[in-house]
C-alpha cells in the first residue's frame, strides 16, 4: 500500500493510513479514505496512469453528500462525478531545529473520552478544522481548563512510521494572547520526539499569525498542498 519513488510527506494521507492509521483506512490499492467518524480525509494512488481508476474507486468510497479533502502537490482535474471545492494552499511545515527552553506541563490535562463533548465546544467556538466524533481517538490530545472549561486544546492526527502531524490547535477567544497554543505544541513536540519521531503539521498559507509561531518553535515550510474538497454527485 506504499508508493514507490516519493516521500511519505508528500501523499501524507495516503502514508498514515498505509502504517499508523491502518486501522481507521477503508479502501483499497487505488484509493483510501478515514473512516467518516475520524476524519473526512481521503487520497487516491499518485500513479497518473491509475488516475482514472483511482477516481472511480474513490467515488465508490463516498456516500451520496459527503464531502472528503485531498492533499495534491498540484492543482487537480476532478472528474464529473464530483462536486468540487478548491478550499486553498496548504503549508506543510516539519521541525527542523529545537526551539529551546523548558517544557511547561502546568494545569496541562490529557483529553480522551469523557472530554469528547468539551473537544466539541471548543472546536465549534474556534473552528481549527474538521473534528468528528472519533478524532481524539488518533492521537493524544491534551488541553488547559479555567474552571472547569476547556479552553485551548491540540493533539496528534496524522500517523506516519516516522512522523506525526500535530492538530486542532486552538484557543478560545478570551484567552488568546497568553501562550497557550505555545505551550500545548511545545508538549506535544517534545513527547513525540521522545518517540524518535518528527512533529509535522498543516496551515493554509495565509493563515500568517499561525505560521509565524510555529517558525518560532522550530518549524519550516517543507511544501505546498492544493486542499481539493470533493463531494459525490447525484445523478
Amino acid at each position: 500500500m506504499t508508493q514507490p519513488d516519493t516521500h511519505v510527506l508528500d501523499n501524507p494521507i495516503w502514508s498514515s493510513l498505509a502504517s499508523g492509521h491502518l486501522h481507521f483506512r477503508l479502501g483499497g490499492p487505488l484509493a483510501c479514505r478515514y473512516r467518516a467518524d475520524v476524519a473526512p480525509f481521503a487520497a487516491i494512488a499518485a500513479s497518473p496512469d491509475a488516475m482514472p481508476a483511482a477516481w472511480q474507486a474513490l467515488h465508490g468510497l463516498l456516500e451520496l453528500g459527503e464531502q472528503l479533502s485531498l492533499f495534491a502537490i498540484s492543482a487537480i482535474d476532478v472528474p464529473q462525478e464530483f462536486d468540487v471545492e478548491r478550499a486553498g494552499i496548504l503549508q506543510q511545515m516539519i521541525v527542523v531545529r529545537d526551539p529551546g527552553g523548558q517544557v511547561d506541563t502546568t494545569d496541562i490535562v490529557r483529553l480522551g473520552h469523557d472530554d469528547v463533548a468539551d473537544m466539541f465546544d471548543l472546536t465549534e467556538r474556534t473552528k481549527p478544522g474538521p473534528f468528528r466524533t472519533r478524532t481524539q481517538e488518533t492521537g493524544q490530545y491534551i488541553g488547559i481548563r479555567e474552571g472547569g472549561r476547556l479552553i485551548a486544546m491540540a493533539g496528534e492526527r496524522m500517523q506516519l512510521d516516522d512522523y506525526v502531524e500535530i492538530s486542532a490547535v486552538c484557543v478560545d477567544d478570551a484567552h488568546r494572547g497568553k501562550g497557550l497554543a505555545n505551550r500545548l505544541i511545545r508538549v506535544l513536540q517534545h513527547d513525540i520526539a521522545q518517540r524518535g519521531q518528527t512533529p509535522v503539521l498543516h496551515v493554509f498559507e495565509h493563515n500568517r499569525t499561525a505560521i509565524a509561531l510555529y517558525e518560532r518553535l522550530g518549524f519550516a515550510v517543507r511544501r505546498s498542498f492544493y486542499l481539493t474538497k470533493v463531494m459525490r454527485r447525484e445523478v
